[in-house]
């Protein structure tokens, strides 16, 4: 650990014990208990709201978060001599939800239901109302990546001598881009009409942000936590585990359950859960990482993985008649 980080270290009224590198991170062993110093390149407000909110999941059975610990002078941020601004928090020492093991699928699946439910008791404040937190609806946000996807299949379309890529992208825009229309429709319809309520949201959940402890589970960086449709984060963290499990009807009723255990969808959130899984996400970001990369070239791995997507679509075809 170089100079500037211990001096960062010194505005904390704790004593270090063993430092080790983390992702992106440093994990510390403190007579205070596991401890994470990052660098932060946010906003102040954007870090009170996280505080504010991560606060009410404080004291929960079962569940915990990555609590900002401020410093001695009562920041949430510190600077290093160079300007470089840091965030310590409460870490845990666990390791990551293993996507090969059920029971540590459903006790994931059911933190996010209690994470949800814990999140809608949050009252929204006029100074959060910031571009970080207030973005894009997930309508919005299909419809520009319905555009890229248009672009990437006229380029292709005008190109000669087409990459195995190429052609492998070309057999399949038909049935996906005509899913991602479909998708991107339902949710517009929906929120036109008014029937998708927004609630806070974790925003990047997956397995690498819920680690198994011996009793609880804690769910862990919030930084892209915004106001959404709740929906998105148990469809993130749905779709990795069917990927890795070929859309196992099973396997997918048995998440849905463990959610609704803790907090029963609506029909609407259920539709949106839908037109979610509908929607071709992992095609699409195939060819967005194609068309602004080199596009003369791409390893043999985004090759397989078009083909994946084709050998698995009759199993993911028979998940989304299941969840309609």
């Amino acid at each position: 650990m170089t100079e500037r980080y211990t001096d960062v270290l010194e505005m904390y009224d704790m004593e270090v014990l063993g430092i080790r590198r983390g992702r992106g991170a440093w994990i510390l062993d403190t007579d205070r208990g596991c401890r994470l110093l990052k660098e932060y390149r946010g906003t102040a407000r954007r870090l009170e709201f996280e505080s504010e909110v991560l606060r009410v999941l404080r004291g929960s059975s079962g569940l915990k978060a990555d609590q900002y610990i401020r410093s001695r002078e009562e920041e949430l941020f510190t600077s290093a001599g160079d300007g470089t601004r840091f965030v310590l928090k409460e870490w845990f020492g666990d390791r990551e939800c293993n996507l090969k093991e059920y029971s540590e699928i459903r006790s994931a699946v059911t933190r996010i239901g209690m994470l949800h439910q814990l999140l809608r008791r949050v009252e929204m404040r006029p100074e959060w109302n910031m571009g970080s937190i207030i973005g894009r609806t997930m309508a919005e946000e299909m419809a520009r990546h319905n555009r890229e996807l248009k672009r990437a299949r006229t380029f292709i379309s005008e190109k000669r001598g087409k990459t195995e890529f190429e052609l492998w992208v070309i057999e399949g825009h038909s049935a996906f881009f005509e899913q991602a229309l479909e998708a991107a429709r339902g949710l517009k319809e929906m929120e036109e009409e008014g029937s998708l309520p927004r609630f806070l949201c974790h925003g990047d959940m997956d397995q690498h942000h819920v680690l198994m402890g011996s009793h609880y589970v804690a769910i862990v960086e919030y930084n892209r936590m915004h106001l959404g449709l709740q929906a998105e984060d148990l469809y993130r963290f749905m779709r990795k585990v069917m990927e890795k499990h070929n859309w196992n009807l099973r396997l997918g009723s048995m998440m849905l359950d463990a959610y609704e255990r803790i907090l029963p969808m609506t029909k609407e959130e259920r539709k949106t859960l839908y037109y979610l899984f509908l929607y071709p996400e992992k095609y699409w970001k195939q060819i967005n990482y194609y068309y602004n990369a080199n596009k003369a070239w791409l390893p043999a791995r985004n090759i397989d993985k078009l083909k994946g997507l084709k050998e698995q679509e009759a199993a993911r075809q028979a998940f989304l008649r299941e969840i309609k």
